[in-house]
């Protein structure tokens, strides 16, 4: 069993593709039940961002599953296959470790460098592990990304290029509007987006918040916290009350989630009808987009959505920053890798130890049969004795076989093993090697490495 990465993010494909992809809170669980019902996908994981969205499925098989998964995502978004194929890309086994210890870091983000991704992938193992779609390889995985993503922050200074995508945002908005010091701002959406703008906009210096949710519970809970924890004034306001409180507003972060359009063309007319000639700066960091896009037309109205910060020179880090996060993803990826090795000689082991307690209890079962008059104390001694000559002679090959497991190309020594002892078939599929993918000649593979001529790599390794 292997790690299949299927994906589609703001570097392989552009917003208006990201929107119909997108999958939400309400999505997730559905689909990650549909991937569950394959007989060829025994885990998955799906992380949705703002930027991506990404799925993570333990597979037996490659080109069974990439086709499966690719009917899915072709039947949610209604996107059709060849158009899909053309922004996805795919990852295997180590690449796909590789590639999710690169997003955890920050690396593959944005804005690279923030820190939010760290919250996203937690959240969609949480999610997997709720729905106990999350095995053991998935949870491995999850675990040891997290890891890496925690060092990379707390190890160099990527994290410098921008806290996340809102900090960029509002650095957008205050070229417009100078200085956010004193000024009012509406904050549409209360999930985990809207707590890190509310938590930018309070860093700003912004006087007062305005927070609007469909669930009037959540807004309270998020301006109380606006309150508390960042000193500013808020309030929660219901959400048909959202043109009277863009009215009040110089910015607005709209960050909701929703399939469909919140903010319409006669949500901002009416704003702008109630609001003395001032400037209006509203940034879209919904995906779907929150804004009608003929927003964008009204004068007096400056939209800064997710296309507008794919452009932005301050996405990027410093490369010495970059190096450091990138050094640190191949080592963490080695150790990981190592500890994956190991892990599939066990069996291995265990199955030779097995072998080795069944021939001694035979052999001692024999010896009843030959000398039945023996002392029970005599032949506890000799079965010691037997036990212990024979965990001496095991010894040092199965700790040698861990140890040279850890190395590529160590799944060799587990192989010799089982020829040499002859040991039982199950044992030998349980430590497998993931399969090798080169060969396969699959049109549907064909399409998706075609489209990414630079995933190839990750596909053969």
């Amino acid at each position: 069993m292997s790690v299949l990465l299927v994906g589609i993010s703001h570097r392989s494909a552009p917003v208006s593709v990201l929107e119909k992809i997108a999958i939400t809170e309400h999505d997730r669980p559905k689909l990650t039940e549909e991937m569950l019902v394959s007989s060829h996908v025994s885990e998955a994981m799906i992380v949705s961002t703002c930027n991506r969205i990404e799925i993570y499925a333990v597979v037996d098989a490659f080109h069974p599953a990439l086709g499966e998964i690719g009917e899915m995502l072709t039947r949610h978004s209604g996107l059709p296959l060849p158009e899909l194929t053309k922004h996805a890309y795919v990852r295997y086994a180590e690449a796909a470790a590789e590639h999710l210890f690169a997003v955890a870091s920050g690396l593959d983000s944005m804005v690279v460098g923030e820190q939010q991704v760290l919250s996203q992938i937690r959240a969609a193992y949480a999610a997997s592990d709720s729905q106990q779609a999350a095995g053991r390889t998935l949870h491995e995985l999850a675990q040891h990304a997290l890891r890496v993503g925690k060092r990379v922050h707390s190890e160099t200074g990527i994290d410098r290029a921008g806290a996340s995508v809102v900090s960029v945002a509002l650095d957008r908005a205050r070229l417009v509007l100078g200085p956010l010091a004193g000024r009012t701002a509406l904050v549409l959406g209360a999930g985990a987006m809207g707590g890190l703008a509310v938590a930018q906009l309070a860093r700003g210096g912004v006087e007062k918040i305005a927070v609007v949710n469909r669930t009037l519970e959540k807004a309270q809970r998020l301006a109380n916290t606006a309150t508390t924890m960042h000193g500013v004034a808020a309030e929660a306001i219901e959400i048909d009350r959202m043109a009277e409180a863009m009215a009040a507003a110089d910015v607005v972060v709209t960050c909701t989630g929703a399939v469909g359009t919140v903010v319409t063309l006669a949500d901002v007319h009416r704003a702008l009808s109630a609001r003395p000639g001032d400037e209006l700066v509203i940034c879209d960091l919904g995906l779907p987009r929150d804004v009608d896009h003929a927003v964008a037309g009204l004068p007096g109205v400056t939209v800064i959505d997710m296309e507008t910060l794919q452009r932005d020179p301050s996405a990027g880090a410093a490369a010495d920053d970059t190096a450091a996060a990138r050094t640190i993803v191949a080592d963490e990826l080695s150790k990981y890798l190592a500890g994956q090795r190991m892990a599939e000689v066990t069996p291995t082991v265990a199955a030779l130890r097995q072998m080795a307690a069944d021939v001694v209890e035979s052999e001692l079962m024999r010896l009843d049969s030959r000398l039945p008059g023996l002392a029970s104390t005599d032949r506890e001694e000799v079965a010691r004795t037997v036990r212990r000559v024979v965990d001496k002679l095991l010894h040092a090959p199965t700790v040698r076989v861990k140890q040279l497991a850890s190395t590529p190309g160590g799944d060799s020594y587990a192989e010799a093993l089982r020829e040499l002892f002859e040991l039982k078939p199950g044992a030998a599929q349980a430590v497998a090697a993931p399969m090798e993918i080169a060969a396969l000649t699959g049109e549907l593979a064909d399409d998706f490495t075609a489209a990414h001529p630079g995933d190839e790599q990750g596909l053969n390794a």
